[in-house]
């Protein structure tokens, strides 16, 4: 339940046929893997909570606590109720940001690997460079994992996917947090072996 679904295809099955086939288990819960979920109210506290450290990122917390309790929940029973225009009225707030500031003071991110023990890296890193020009997703893996990207002259081993899709390296950190961030505002990044088929 704390990992959005289309994170999980991306990490587990991008490179198996849709519509993706699930098993649901009633018995033996995997304590150690997953989060139990005692409640419908436990999940919208997560996504409140995921929902304010992004804030906290992008805005030093400023949009949410201008919010009132019924934009919190208007938020949460649009994604809960699948009604886009109820929930992206409210969120809408959560990804501007003033024009001067050319983005937002740090982008929300997650990259979860395959291939680790680590559950995922999270840093602080600015959407745009001191110098004022933008960061790409390339400079954000080159800084923070590294090991993702493929030499100039070298094989590439990893598949960097977001919402099923690879996007460019080139492509800016900004544009990415604004457009294909999931609803709890963070850009969940998956980084997997390169298919070999």
């Amino acid at each position: 339940m704390h990992y959005p679904i289309g994170l999980l295809f991306d990490l587990l099955a991008s490179s198996s046929a849709l519509p993706w086939n699930i098993t649901v288990h009633f018995k033996s819960f995997p304590e150690k893997d997953l989060l139990h979920c005692p409640s419908k109210d436990a999940i919208e506290a997560h996504f409140m909570s995921c929902i304010k450290e992004a804030d906290a990122l992008k805005h030093k917390s400023q949009v949410i606590n201008e919010m009132q309790k019924k934009d919190h929940k208007q938020l949460w029973m649009g994604l809960q109720n699948d009604r886009f225009d109820q929930f992206w009225a409210i969120n809408r707030k959560l990804m501007e940001y003033p024009a001067e500031e050319n983005g937002f003071r740090y982008i929300p991110f997650r990259i979860y690997q395959t291939t680790t023990e680590r559950p995922f890296i999270q840093k602080l890193f600015r959407p745009v460079a001191a110098e004022g020009q933008l960061h790409t997703l390339g400079d954000l893996l080159k800084e923070v994992c590294p090991s993702a990207i493929a030499p100039e002259d070298g094989e590439k081993k990893n598949q960097v996917m977001i919402h099923g899709i690879e996007p460019m390296l080139e492509t800016p950190l900004q544009w990415l947090s604004e457009h294909l961030s999931y609803p709890d505002n963070f850009l969940h990044i998956s980084i997997i072996p390169q298919p070999t088929d």
